[in-house]
C-alpha cells in the first residue's frame, strides 16, 4: 500500500491557519504588554502623588516658630511666607530634619515650594540661616500640575489665603501664634486627577 502525503492545498491552508493564529496571539501579547506598562505609569504617578502630599504635610505639621535671618542680614524672615505669588507658593521653617548621617547641624530646616512650568517644586538649604549666594537643594516633587493653593487657618478659627509675620492673633502675647496658624489646607490641581485637597494640623 502507498503512503499517502499532503498535498500542496492542504500544506497551505495548514500554514494559512496557523498565520491567523500567530497574529492573534502576537496582537494579544502586545496588548497585554501595552496594559502592563500603563498600569505601571499609573501605579507610578499615583505613588508621586502621595509622597508629595506626605511630605508637604511633614513640612506643615512640623512648623517651627523660627524666624530667619534675611539674605542680605539686614533683617529676619518670617518663620512661614506666603503671598499668594505665582513663583514662590511658601517659604516656612520646619523642625525634625532626619540626620542618620550624624553631621553636625541643627534638626530645622528652611523649606520652600514654587511652581515652574507645570512642576511643583521643593527646595531646602542646607543651614537655618542662609547667605546671599546659598543655592538651595532642589527637587522636583510632582509634574503636570495646573496650580497650588494654600489657606492657612488663624487662631480666630477663619480662613486666609496669605501669611506673612503678624497674620493669625492681634494679641501680643501670643507671637508664637502669630507665627504658626492653626492648620494648613492644601489643594494641588493637576491634569489627571483633577484637585487634591489636604487639611493639614499644625502641631503645637
Amino acid at each position: 500500500m502507498r503512503a499517502r502525503g499532503f498535498t500542496l492545498v492542504e500544506l497551505l491552508v495548514a500554514l494559512f491557519i496557523s498565520a491567523i493564529m500567530f497574529a492573534m496571539g502576537y496582537g494579544a501579547l502586545e496588548q497585554g504588554l501595552r496594559d502592563r506598562g500603563a498600569v505601571a505609569a499609573s501605579q507610578e504617578r499615583l505613588g508621586d502623588v502621595v509622597n508629595t502630599m506626605r511630605v508637604m504635610t511633614q513640612d506643615f505639621a512640623q512648623l517651627a516658630p523660627r524666624p530667619v535671618r534675611s539674605l542680605v542680614g539686614d533683617g529676619a524672615d518670617p518663620a512661614l511666607v506666603s503671598e499668594g505669588r505665582t513663583d514662590d507658593l511658601v517659604t516656612l521653617t520646619r523642625l525634625g530634619w532626619a540626620n542618620p548621617a550624624g553631621i553636625q547641624r541643627p534638626g530645622l530646616q528652611r523649606v520652600r515650594y514654587s511652581l515652574a512650568e507645570g512642576k511643583l517644586v521643593r527646595e531646602h538649604w542646607r543651614v537655618v540661616d542662609p547667605v546671599l549666594g546659598a543655592q538651595p537643594v532642589r527637587r522636583e516633587m510632582l509634574d503636570r500640575v495646573r496650580g497650588v493653593r494654600f489657606r492657612f487657618m488663624e487662631s480666630g478659627r477663619s480662613w486666609t489665603e496669605q501669611w506673612t509675620e503678624g497674620t493669625g492673633s492681634n494679641d501680643s502675647r501670643l507671637p508664637q501664634l502669630r507665627m504658626r496658624p492653626i492648620a494648613v489646607e492644601v489643594t494641588i490641581d493637576l491634569e489627571d486627577y483633577g484637585a487634591l485637597t489636604r487639611v493639614i494640623e499644625v502641631a503645637g
